[in-house]
């Protein structure tokens, strides 16, 4: 069975509806479905490893919301928690106890961080990041590397333009060309270029930002040259590390990518996984960099829904309940191996030429042959081939990631029969595209 380019009746006139009322029907890009084609299944409701579609398709989940759904939907002491918290209402803009409850959390997981600041988003939380870094070092510049994401803020979205390490250009309509200067865009997993970046810019430069593993290229992971160089050469030229654990933060491991690999930054960011999917994000690091923050130092942040109750009563039920699964990481590792292996072997019986990248629950099947370590490696994959990949998946009822260029998130709510059955579609949608 091909898959079908066309959704169900229910998400055909859904979708309709909603290009008169959203830029390009969707309010955000990937869901329109612009790089595999064809019709987004509109969602209807989730349940523990499924999602299912106004048209009753019922789903094998590998996206998991971007990352945060590490015990799948509706888990029900998440859910237990939101509705406790709901019935003390939704929003107080003042303190409370539950923001305490959450950080703790996450300090005992974190062991650099001195102090955190809770915010709406990934995008607030690598925005805001970057200012203390700018605030603490009196510098004005960023480096970031090519094929990574942080957001939406001007500053981010910036590409590069020629040579191993350049001055980033807008990327985006309505990005003002002197803010994107201020982001020097060098390649990912070369030291070599790092080097010569702070060689020519490194008393202007505040901070390197970083995903501790990439999951916006694909999956790709630094090299331990790499990590090495990423802790040694900023600070030799007085800059800060921030990591960007949006999508990594508690999935890769307890402490997330930065326990896992060993990392010692300055700063880091989460996303919505601080609250168990639900709008959140958050920052922190050492006391140095964070009490720079307002309103003990000079740096602005604010917002009135930070420590939102009902995300952090939800985060809070999150982090506890993958606490309270036995071997809960070791369980993420041999299920996202499982899948990797599975895809691998599917697709090598089928005589398609791919590359699986697999860190821990993050995975990307790559069509090209060769190693992928870098934005030009992922670019050289076959996006058309991958279309007709994702279609054939989804007619057989497995949720890809609709994008080459992004990684599926598994969840603990994947039993082992669930897996073989994502690996048996995948290889039947293998034998479709070859």
């Amino acid at each position: 069975m091909s898959g079908s380019l066309k959704a169900g009746p229910r998400s055909e006139a859904a979708f309709e509806r909603s290009k008169a009322r959203f830029p390009g029907g969707v309010n955000s890009p990937v869901r329109a479905f612009g790089s595999v084609g064809g019709t987004p299944r509109f969602v209807e409701r989730a349940e523990g490893p499924y999602v299912y579609d106004v048209d009753g398709g019922r789903y094998l989940d590998l996206v998991g919301s971007w990352g945060p759904m590490i015990l799948g939907h509706r888990h029900p002491d998440v859910e237990r928690a939101v509705e406790a918290a709901l019935r003390h209402g939704t929003s107080f803009g003042a303190p409370t106890t539950r923001e305490l409850e959450l950080a703790d959390r996450v300090v005992d997981r974190y062991a650099f961080v001195d102090r955190l600041r809770f915010t709406n988003s990934g995008t607030e939380a690598t925005m805001s990041a970057l200012r203390v870094a700018r605030g603490a070092t009196g510098r004005d510049k960023v480096v970031k590397f090519v094929g990574q994401y942080h957001g939406h803020a001007d500053g981010l979205l910036v590409a590069a333009g020629s040579g191993a390490m350049t001055t980033g250009v807008p990327s985006s309509a309505g990005v003002p060309a002197p803010v994107a200067a201020q982001t020097l865009v060098a390649p990912f997993n070369d030291p070599a270029a790092l080097e010569a970046t702070f060689a020519e810019h490194g008393d202007a430069i505040a901070a390197v930002i970083v995903e501790p593993v990439s999951g916006n290229m694909g999956v790709v992971e630094p090299t331990p040259a790499f990590r090495a160089a990423l802790h040694e050469v900023p600070r030799r030229h007085g800059a800060l590390l921030v990591v960007d654990e949006v999508m990594t933060g508690f999935r890769l491991a307890r402490g997330g990518a930065i326990q896992r690999h060993g990392w010692t930054p300055d700063l880091v960011a989460w996303g919505k996984v601080l609250g168990g999917g639900l709008p959140v994000g958050g920052f922190g690091g050492t006391a140095a960099a964070m009490d720079h923050v307002s309103p003990l130092g000079k740096v602005y942040q604010a917002g009135t829904l930070s420590g939102n109750p009902l995300a952090m009563a939800a985060g809070v039920a999150t982090l506890d309940a993958i606490d309270a699964t036995p071997d809960a990481y070791a369980r993420l590792d041999a299920i996202g191996a499982a899948l990797a292996d599975g895809l691998r072997d599917g697709a090598a019986r089928a005589g398609v030429p791919v590359t699986v990248n697999q860190v821990g629950a993050m995975a990307t099947v790559f069509f090209r042959d060769g190693e992928v370590r870098d934005f030009d490696d992922a670019a050289a994959s076959d996006t058309a081939a991958f279309g007709r990949w994702f279609h054939a998946l989804l007619a057989r009822g497995v949720w890809w990631p609709p994008s080459q260029f992004e990684a599926a998130f598994p969840s603990l709510a994947l039993s082992d029969a669930m897996v073989e059955e994502v690996v048996t579609a995948a290889a039947d949608a293998f034998a479709d595209v070859a």
